[in-house]
C-alpha cells in the first residue's frame, strides 16, 4: 500500500474512533509503526489530528443534542443529564484531559451540550488525544526494542 494512502486510513481510523463510532485506532496507528510505513512523528500527527477532528464531531452532536434534550424521546432523562452536568462541572474542562482514554468520548459529547468553549476544547483534546498517541509510540518502540 502507498504510504499517502496508508496515512488517510490512519486518519480515517482514528477519526472515527473519536466519534460515535465504535472503531479502535491504536492496531493501525502500531501496525503502521511496526511495518515502518512513514516516520513515527508523521504517523503521531496524522492520528492526533484526525482523533482530534472526530472529537469535534462528537462535541457538535452534543450542541445539536441539546436543543432535544427536554423531548420525551432523547435518550438521556433529565437526571442522567443532570448528574453528567454536575460531574463536568465538578471536574470543570479538565475532565477533557481524559477524553483519550475509553469513556473519553462521553466528556466530548457532554462539553458540547455545555458549550465549552471551543477554543480551550480544541487545546485539551488536542493534547489529549496526540499525548495518547505519543506514549503508545513510545511503549510500542519500548516492547520492540527500537526507537523506531
Amino acid at each position: 500500500m502507498e504510504p499517502a494512502a496508508a496515512l488517510v486510513g490512519l486518519f480515517v481510523s482514528a477519526l472515527l474512533a473519536a466519534s460515535p463510532v465504535p472503531l479502535q485506532s491504536e492496531v493501525v496507528f502500531v501496525g503502521m509503526q511496526l511495518s515502518h510505513t512513514a516516520e513515527v512523528w508523521v504517523l503521531v500527527l496524522v492520528a492526533g489530528a484526525g482523533n482530534t477532528l472526530g472529537s469535534f464531531i462528537t462535541y457538535a452532536l452534543g450542541r445539536g443534542a441539546s436543543r432535544w434534550r427536554n423531548r420525551r424521546w432523547f435518550p438521556a432523562s433529565a437526571t442522567q443529564m443532570a448528574r453528567a452536568e454536575r460531574w463536568f462541572a465538578r471536574w470543570g474542562v479538565w475532565v477533557l484531559l481524559l477524553s483519550w482514554a475509553p469513556g473519553g468520548d462521553l466528556a466530548t459529547l457532554v462539553a458540547g451540550v455545555l458549550r465549552t468553549p471551543l477554543w480551550l476544547f480544541g487545546l485539551l483534546v488536542a493534547f489529549a488525544k496526540t499525548g495518547r498517541y505519543v506514549a503508545l509510540a513510545w511503549l510500542t518502540a519500548q516492547a520492540m526494542g527500537y526507537s523506531g
